[in-house]
């Protein structure tokens, strides 16, 4: 940082990366003057400096403090400075691994690896291949991105592992806090190799995941071998003014608090636990056939195709005995065309003897036109998704639930959080950057299959002939989810 050389003309003012260095010192276990050792203290809460350099560090830090410039220095710095070699087998690659919770957040840091080393002639010349995906070296280290995903780290010799915004991960695919699993993945692939660091920067979110465990476990601990940093925006940043950092508390305290102050949040826990939810799965059951004498039931949460939302339905159905069964789950993700999603989704409908379904208030009268293409009624729910949350909870916690085995049903149930807002009033959402659609249409339809004036409703002739139902279904007197 300090080479005419190398990277001084990227740190031109000493005094506003001062508190980087300090950090920098304490990683790799260099002297600390009577200014950074009071920093360390402040950031670190222990009490003596380190013997010794940290192969794991966790830096809880605000926004726009500098986190992802710093890992990215790091990252140059190992893969240029420290020969690797000697630990390689003749045709083993050493890998850096950039993690984010997308590609697009992970080439942030992968394009100022790609400025520090491209920029500065003595290092241009190592660069063999680079990328918007991979920067490799001549010296058998490669520089390479990845999303956030247990399965893409396996097989690698990682000599770095880089994980930015760890408290933000998400995974609907396979799990609902996958931050463990993809730590769990790297350790062993960097085993072998005497020296390799794991770095995990993020401004912290919510009281759980592996952010917030290694907090808890390490940070104030003097005996430990896993360094914990946490400092708010301005400590490690003192360019970022004042006067917007207290603009934004008086906006939303406790998200300002997280993001600038490095605070977890305390206002937001998890709304159920994955042991309540594994025990209301019935293992391998992927979907249940119409039967005869059943009442079903049918919610649907619709989108527009083109933006990121998938448009979802679930059908649902109660037993005598009082347990309320999911049935069936139908998920159409972008892109996909409204229009022919919601006549395939009616005739599906149909298929389990419903005229009705139940969705929320999106985009007006679009959906009860839609649908009424396909013969059947949409009517709006007079719940928004947060109450059927809450709705579902105690049946869930009762066991009186019985869930399809569906990963993405699954994950987005157990990544559901619980927020208080200012006034005291409870609210149930998806995480940032995570989607609620298979879990908002399961809920409403178990809600709708255990409220009991939604089951047995007589339907009149003229009703029948109106809502043009199939000549199977004209006989019969009750369709669970048709109105009086």
């Amino acid at each position: 940082m300090a080479h005419d050389a190398v990277w001084r003309g990227w740190f031109k003012d000493p005094k506003t990366w001062a508190p980087w260095r300090s950090f920098l010192k304490t990683l790799f276990a260099l002297p600390l003057d009577a200014t950074e050792l009071k920093l360390y203290r402040e950031c670190t809460r222990r009490t003596t400096p380190p013997k010794q350099g940290f192969t794991e560090a966790w830096l809880v830090v605000g926004r726009r403090g500098g986190k992802s410039m710093v890992l990215a220095l790091i990252a140059c710095y190992l893969s240029v400075f420290r020969d690797w070699t000697r630990f390689l087998s003749p045709s083993e690659i050493g890998t850096i691994r950039i993690i984010a919770t997308d590609r697009k957040q992970s080439r942030v840091i992968h394009r100022y690896c790609r400025a520090l080393l491209t920029q500065v002639p003595s290092f241009s010349s190592l660069i063999k291949r680079a990328d918007d995906d991979a920067i490799e070296l001549t010296n058998r280290v490669t520089i390479e991105v990845q999303t956030a995903s247990f399965r893409s780290v396996r097989g690698y010799t990682v000599i770095a592992c880089l994980c930015d915004e760890i408290a933000y991960w998400r995974n609907d695919e396979t799990a609902a806090n996958p931050d463990s699993e993809i730590i769990g993945a790297v350790r062993p692939s960097m085993a072998t190799i005497p020296g390799a660091m794991l770095l995990c920067a993020s401004s912290p979110y919510a009281r759980r995941g592996e952010l917030w465990q290694a907090h808890r476990n390490y940070h104030g601990r003097d005996d430990a071998g896993v360094l914990v940093w946490q400092a708010p925006t301005r400590t490690m940043n003192s360019t970022v003014p004042e006067s917007f950092i207290r603009a934004e508390l008086d906006k939303d305290p406790a998200k300002a608090g997280a993001e600038y102050l490095a605070q977890f949040r305390s206002d937001i826990e998890s709304f159920i636990s994955r042991e309540v939810v594994d025990a209301a799965v019935v293992p391998d059951r992927h979907e249940l056939l119409r039967r005869q004498g059943v009442s079903y039931v049918a919610f649907v949460d619709p989108a527009g195709g083109s933006g990121q939302d998938s448009m979802t339905v679930a059908i649902a159905h109660r037993e005598k005995d009082g347990r309320v069964v999911l049935d069936a789950v139908r998920e159409a993700r972008p892109p996909f065309s409204p229009e022919a999603t919601a006549v395939g989704y009616a005739a599906f409908i149909r298929g389990y003897h419903c005229a009705r379904v139940t969705g929320d208030h999106y985009a007006g009268e679009w959906p009860r036109e839609q649908f009424q293409k396909g013969r059947v009624q949409y009517v709006t729910s007079d719940r928004p998704k947060s109450a059927l949350y809450q709705d579902a909870l105690p049946l869930l916690n009762s066991g009186s639930i019985e869930l399809l085995d569906h990963p993405r049903l699954i994950s987005q149930l157990c990544a559901l959080e619980r927020r208080t807002s200012r006034g005291g009033r409870d609210s149930i959402d998806h995480p940032p950057g995570s989607h609620d659609d298979v879990v908002n249409a399961c809920m409403g339809a178990i809600c709708l299959a255990a409220d009991a004036k939604h089951q047995g409703i007589r339907i009149s002739p003229d009703i029948m002939r109106r809502a043009r139902l199939p000549n199977a279904l004209r006989g019969r007197t009750t369709v669970g989810t048709f109105p009086r």
